[in-house]
C-alpha cells in the first residue's frame, strides 16, 4: 500500500525522561512548497488521537493555512497509530512497558525534521488545536529564534490540576474493561472505549450545545442518536494503548518542565519572542479561557499577545469545527488576519 505520507526516521533518541527509543520515527505530510527563503513554513502538529487526515480540512486554499501560499508540515504525535507508538513499536522494549514521551520529546524530534531534512530555520507559524496547541506552545518556548508566530487554539502552557482529573476519569473509563491487564490492553477494550466515549461527550461539547440541542446542526435526530453514532464509536478507530499513551503525554504537559526552566512557568512564558495569538473557546470546559487569562500577561518578551476567544457554544470542538461553519470562518478569518499583521506591531488585549 501506497502511504501519503512520509517517515522521519530519528535513530535512538533519549527521552525526557531518560529512556532511549530506538529507531523512533515520526510520521508527517507537508503541503504545498517550499520558497527559496525556505521561511514560508506553517507548522501544524496534531491533537489527541487525531491523525493527518483528520485535521488537513483546515489546510485548503483561500483559507489561513493556504497551501498556495505556505508550506504546511502536519507532524504526527507519537502514539497516534502512524509515529511511533505502543501498537507500531511496543516490541522495541524488552520489558513490554512503553516509554512516556513528552511534548518537549515530540517537539524536538519534529525541530530534527524541520532542520535536518528541509533545512528550515524560520516557520511562519505553529498552530495547533487542544494537544497540538500544547506543542505550539512548546515550540514557541524551546526555539524563540525561530517561531515568529504561535496560534494557540483551545489549548494552554500546560495541563491544569482541573484538565488533570478530567483525564483521571477519561482514564479510569477506558481501563475498567476487563481487557486491561498489568498495565495494558491484551485486546480490543469494547466496552471501556464506549464508556470513555460517553464521559468524554459531557467535556468536549458544553453545556449550551446540550441545552439548546445543537447537536441537531450537525444531523442527528435526538440526543441518544448523537452519543451512539458520534462518542460510542469516536476512538474505537484508535488502539487503546495509544490513547493511553498521549493521555500520558497531555497530563504531563508543561512548557516549564525542564532544565532550563526548572518548573517557572513565567520564566517559561518570558521565554517566547513570537507574535502569539491565544484562541481559546468561551465554552470549553477543560481548556478554559482562564488559563489563557492567567498567562498572557507572562508573555513579557513576546513581540505582541492577543487573547481573542471564540463565541461558540461548542464547547472544545469549537477548535476544531470542521462541520461548525461560524467557527469554522471565524478561526480563517482571526488566522488569516493574524499572520497579516506586521511583525513589529504591539498588540497586547
Amino acid at each position: 500500500m501506497t502511504l501519503d505520507y512520509e517517515l522521519f526516521n530519528a535513530g535512538d533518541v533519549v527521552l525526557q525522561g531518560g529512556r532511549v527509543f530506538p529507531n523512533m520515527r515520526l510520521a508527517y505530510r507537508t503541503y504545498g512548497r517550499l520558497n527559496a527563503a525556505r521561511d514560508n513554513v506553517i507548522v501544524y502538529p496534531t491533537s489527541f488521537g487525531a491523525q493527518h487526515y483528520d485535521t488537513e480540512w483546515l489546510v485548503h486554499s483561500g483559507g489561513a493555512l493556504d497551501p498556495d501560499r505556505y508550506f504546511v508540515v502536519i507532524p504526527n504525535l507519537f502514539g497516534n497509530g502512524l509515529s511511533s507508538s505502543p501498537s507500531n513499536a511496543a516490541q522495541a522494549f524488552a520489558d513490554g512497558s512503553y516509554p512516556d514521551v513528552s511534548y518537549y520529546d515530540a517537539v524536538a524530534v519534529q525541530h530534527r525534521l524541520l532542520t535536518e531534512r528541509f533545512g528550515i530555520a524560520k516557520i511562519a507559524l505553529v498552530y495547533g488545536w487542544s494537544m497540538g496547541a500544547m506543542q505550539a506552545y512548546h515550540w514557541a518556548t524551546r526555539y524563540p529564534d525561530m517561531v515568529e508566530r504561535a496560534a494557540i487554539v483551545c489549548g494552554s502552557a500546560r495541563c491544569s490540576p482541573f484538565n488533570f482529573v478530567f483525564l483521571e476519569g477519561v482514564k479510569a473509563a477506558l481501563t475498567a474493561d476487563p481487557a486491561f491487564v498489568d498495565g495494558r490492553f491484551v485486546s480490543t477494550p469494547s466496552v471501556g472505549l464506549r464508556a470513555m466515549g460517553r464521559v468524554y461527550a459531557g467535556w468536549a461539547m458544553s453545556h449550551a450545545f446540550y441545552r439548546d440541542a445543537l447537536w441537531r446542526t450537525l444531523g442527528f435526530t435526538s440526543l441518544e442518536d448523537f452519543l451512539t453514532r458520534s462518542w460510542d464509536v469516536a476512538f474505537s478507530r484508535r488502539d487503546a494503548n495509544d490513547l493511553l499513551a498521549q493521555i500520558r503525554t497531555w497530563q504531563s504537559g508543561d512548557i516549564s518542565r525542564c532544565d532550563q526552566f526548572g518548573g517557572n512557568l513565567a520564566d517559561a512564558l518570558a521565554a517566547i519572542a513570537a507574535r502569539v495569538l491565544l484562541m481559546p473557546s468561551r465554552t470549553d470546559s477543560y481548556f478554559q479561557v482562564r488559563d489563557n487569562e492567567d498567562e498572557l500577561p507572562l508573555l513579557v518578551n513576546a513581540c505582541s499577545a492577543e487573547l481573542v476567544p471564540i463565541p461558540s457554544d461548542y464547547g472544545h470542538r469549537a477548535g476544531n469545527p470542521a462541520l461548525i461553519p461560524a467557527d469554522r470562518a471565524f478561526i480563517n478569518a482571526t488566522v488569516a488576519a493574524f499572520l497579516a499583521k506586521d511583525g513589529n506591531q504591539e498588540t497586547r488585549r
